[in-house]
């Protein structure tokens, strides 16, 4: 019996287990989440020490109502419920896999239902401020078997306690975000060769062409058919006033040119 005991220490000490025999589970890996916001945008979060729960963030930046919020990772949707005015108000938990949960609460509208399944990336809704809020947010969770975890995106954990921005990497790609020119006469839109109307015209997109965006920039204010923005997007050739391209997104969409 001696013999038989030591040849069982033996075995789970080579084999590195904390019992003498596996349940042969490997353990899941931990999905890499990313924000819950198209590519690009800038974001402030802010955690804080009465946070409930603790390890929740709280996402805001200027005029963020009807904000477009995306799956922070892909999974299943497993619930889509309106508490009215209290709680979480409008919100989603989408499930990742191997224990690993994700919420997104405060919303303004759903764009999906329970039981569907997601992409990173994907459009799930829209930031509000439904709930017991004084102001529009995305309230924002990262759970594992349940439990609130300290949130991670692209493997990095976020700032505790306090404020810090934060650009999202959520479905990047080198391809660029596609947008539609659309003015208000139906004239071609001028291409700047900075982000301003002061800039030389170096070229002209049609109303209603589809274009690329490979970056943003900030430059000149101006008005156009879809509001107020200082932001121009850099679409090959030069730049041209993002109030005049729909995304399907409000603010910046894609990185900030280094140039």
């Amino acid at each position: 019996m001696k013999s038989r005991y030591f040849k069982l220490v033996l075995v789970a000490m080579l084999f590195g287990g904390t019992g003498f025999f596996s349940t042969g589970k490997a353990s899941a890996a931990t999905p890499t989440f990313q924000m819950p916001f198209p590519c690009g945008q800038v974001w402030e979060g802010q955690t804080r020490t009465n946070h409930s729960p603790l390890n929740a963030v709280d996402f805001n930046r200027s005029n963020d109502q009807g904000d477009t919020v995306v799956a922070s990772s892909s999974g299943t949707v497993v619930k889509v419920k309106d508490l009215g005015s209290s709680s979480y108000g409008k919100y989603i938990v989408i499930d990742h896999g191997g224990g690993w949960t994700t919420l997104y609460a405060h919303l303004n509208s759903f764009s999906i239902s329970s039981g569907q399944k997601v992409s990173q990336g994907q459009k799930i809704g829209t930031v509000g401020a439904t709930g017991n809020v004084t102001g529009a947010h995305l309230h924002f969770e990262q759970l594992y078997n349940g439990s609130p975890q300290k949130i991670k995106f692209n493997g990095s954990q976020i700032t505790y306690y306090g404020s810090k921005n934060y650009t999202s990497k959520n479905s990047c790609t080198s391809e660029g975000v596609k947008g539609t020119v659309h003015t208000d006469s139906g004239a071609p839109l001028n291409i700047r060769s900075g982000p301003g109307t002061n800039y030389n015209v170096v070229g002209s997109v049609s109303d209603g062409a589809t274009v690329t965006i490979s970056c943003q920039k900030r430059g000149e204010t101006v008005t156009g058919k879809y509001g107020t923005s200082n932001l121009w997007n850099y679409i090959g050739d030069g730049y041209i006033s993002d109030t005049y391209v729909y995304t399907g997104s409000d603010g910046q969409v894609a990185p900030t040119c280094s140039e």
